[in-house]
């Protein structure tokens, strides 16, 4: 009776996870990420396939340990992964936890992710070399992709419970930060593990973590020691059992459990509206997990960012961890009042309260990050021991924190995303609703926009030393006042449709209208608009701004994977500089396509969709 449960409802659920997947296809910018995905996933599979036909097992093991970190860490930076089917969705059907997540993990293998992992595991069957171990390969691989998938989802679960109460939160965000500080400046570790001696206990240990297992298994059937094979498999199995069991009982926990805090609520003691407007999101940065998870991500990421490249000795990024982390704060609040919700009513309703609620926003942010982001650049700066980094950091650091204070409350007055009210999240905190791609795009301009306020500043420091101090403050000051003021006249002037489009999102209407023109181009233009915008930033970061910094800072050891760092005497910062024109073209183009078609959509669109 329990099987015949089990199979109705992962049948049903597949059908359900089939049928959003086809609708979610119509959606333009989804289709275009679903496309760019797999293109790369199908490369990095392919990339798998032949190191598994050059027979480098040790290598192998790596990789299918990367693939498996892949897994983990992925959706933590996706929003949560891909929630179509919410466990909340299913809590008044009479189905017991371990049906409930039986079902929702075979709906999960209905997608394109496991599609191209299990391509990738198909290098169990390339590097088995025999018949025997190619018929263990098929179960080892099929037992390696269902931990895949189960650690995936238990991650997110994890770290959804740990984003519930604060140290876990903070935890989380510590993780977040090393893990995309890695991706950027994880060469520097990686050259300083090549460089030593623990090549082979590191691939002894990617074998006996379990995303070795099925090649242990497909080893030892090479080998003929079955013994070793059934050991494989089996912990293949019982860790299969267990992560399924805990992500059950997380799913209960989720449905079920009550999240009220028990911390004493302190009335505001504010004598103004000023007053309390800067109490009130002062208490939101302290109170409000995921404000203070963003927080302890932003000045995390900095540190990792510039700390990373200590492991091959190399100083001269220390300064830049303060900048850095102003740089990504102001992407990760780029959304401010997106993330109010239906809240923003209060601020509507009272009257003038438009330009306090904007410069108490401001404050806030200037407090939050302004104290913690000088003290590490102070120490860090002395750490380095690199004099000519003072005039320079020193400018940069009040331009960013004034353009980074400015452009959040514009940014998310002109371009607010609809997300979950803080009151209606799920017992997945990570996910913030069904506009995730909209929020990726504003962090994605929002790092360019922030660090471009701090140009002036910087190219005066660079020739003229400490005047560049002086114009870093007063390029703050007017970038904070300026935006502030953009910010509070766009409220005075639309607050009700901004509230209207946060309480009830974008219509099908709006959404057809916003998305016609773009639909109207010919589909290649689509294609290279939707690829600069997600490959800008290879350009313009790491092969430009990195290599400045390191010219600048008189770095001339580390070279990597920095194109320009290659060439000789002034052709470094030609390719520096026709990196950066690459990358701000790409930006530009894909930013500039949208924007076009969006205001060429056709009037008619939405009497179309009306109709």
């Amino acid at each position: 009776m329990a099987l015949a449960l089990t199979y109705a409802t992962s049948r049903t659920l597949v059908r359900m996870r089939l049928a959003a997947f086809r609708h979610g296809l119509d959606d333009q910018f989804r289709r275009s990420w679903i496309v760019t995905g797999g293109f790369v996933g199908l490369a990095l599979a392919g990339g798998t396939l032949w190191l598994a036909g050059r027979g480098d097992h040790d290598v192998l093991a790596v990789v299918l340990g990367v693939w498996m970190l892949g897994w983990v860490v992925g959706p933590l930076f996706a929003g949560g992964g891909d929630e179509t089917l919410k466990p909340e969705y299913f809590t008044m059907l009479p189905l017991p936890p371990r049906t409930l997540s039986a079902g929702l993990l075979v709906a999960a293998l209905a997608g394109v992710a496991p599609v191209i992992s299990l391509i990738a595991l198909l290098s169990l069957v390339v590097v088995s070399g025999g018949v025997a171990a190619a018929l263990v390969a098929v179960p080892a691989l099929l037992l390696q992709l269902l931990c895949f998938l189960l650690a995936s989802r238990l991650a997110v679960a994890v770290y959804g419970v740990l984003l519930q109460v604060r140290a876990g939160a903070v935890i989380a965000a510590l993780v977040n930060a090393f893990i995309l500080a890695f991706t950027a400046q994880g060469w520097a570790l990686i050259v300083a593990f090549v460089s030593t001696d623990v090549q082979g206990a590191f691939a002894t240990g990617a074998r006996i973590a379990p995303s070795g297992w099925g090649l242990v298994a497909v080893e030892a059937a090479g080998r003929g020691e079955w013994l070793e094979v059934l050991a494989a498999l089996a912990g293949l199995v019982v860790l299969a059992a267990v992560m399924l069991l805990a992500w059950g009982a997380l799913l209960v926990r989720r449905t079920t459990g009550s999240r009220t805090g028990g911390t004493v609520r302190r009335q505001l003691s504010a004598r103004s509206g000023a007053g309390a407007a800067g109490a009130k999101e002062l208490r939101s940065w302290t109170r409000d997990l995921l404000y203070g998870h963003r927080a302890v991500f932003a000045v995390a990421y900095g540190l990792f960012f510039c700390l990373m490249p200590l492991a091959i000795g190399m100083k001269s990024m220390l300064p830049w961890a303060g900048p850095a982390a102003v740089v990504m704060a102001g992407s990760m609040t780029a959304n401010l009042y997106g993330a109010d919700g239906t809240a923003f009513w209060t601020t509507l309703m009272t009257p003038g309260s438009s330009r306090a609620d904007v410069r108490a926003r401001q404050r806030a942010f200037l407090l939050v990050f302004g104290p913690s982001t000088l003290l590490i650049t102070l120490l860090l700066t002395w750490w380095s021991g690199d004099t000519r980094a003072w005039p320079l950091v020193l400018s940069v650091l009040p331009a960013l924190l004034g353009g980074a204070a400015g452009l959040v409350v514009a940014c998310s007055v002109y371009a607010a995303v609809p997300t979950t009210d803080a009151h209606k999240r799920s017992g997945n905190p990570l996910n913030s609703g069904e506009n995730e791609g909209e929020t990726m795009g504003i962090v994605y301009v929002m790092l360019v926009l922030v660090a471009a306020t701090c140009a002036p500043a910087l190219i005066l420091a660079l020739y003229t030393g400490w005047w560049g101090v002086p114009v870093g403050v007063l390029s703050g000051v007017l970038a904070w006042w300026y935006f502030g003021r953009m910010a509070a006249r766009r409220l005075d002037a639309r607050g009700p449709e901004l509230l209207t489009l946060l309480r009830h999102g974008r219509s099908p209407a709006e959404q057809a209208k916003k998305t016609a023109g773009f639909d109207a181009l010919p589909k290649w233009r689509r294609t290279l608009a939707g690829f600069c915008l997600g490959f800008g930033a290879i350009p313009l970061f790491p092969q430009a701004v990195v290599p400045a910094i390191f010219k600048l800072t008189g770095n001339h050891d580390t070279k990597s994977w920095f194109l320009a760092l290659y060439q000789d005497g002034p052709w470094q910062w030609v390719v520096i500089v026709l990196m950066a024109a690459l990358g701000l073209s790409m930006y530009a183009y894909g930013g500039l396509t949208y924007y076009y078609a969006k205001k060429r959509a056709p009037d008619g669109s939405v009497a179309v969709v009306a109709g």
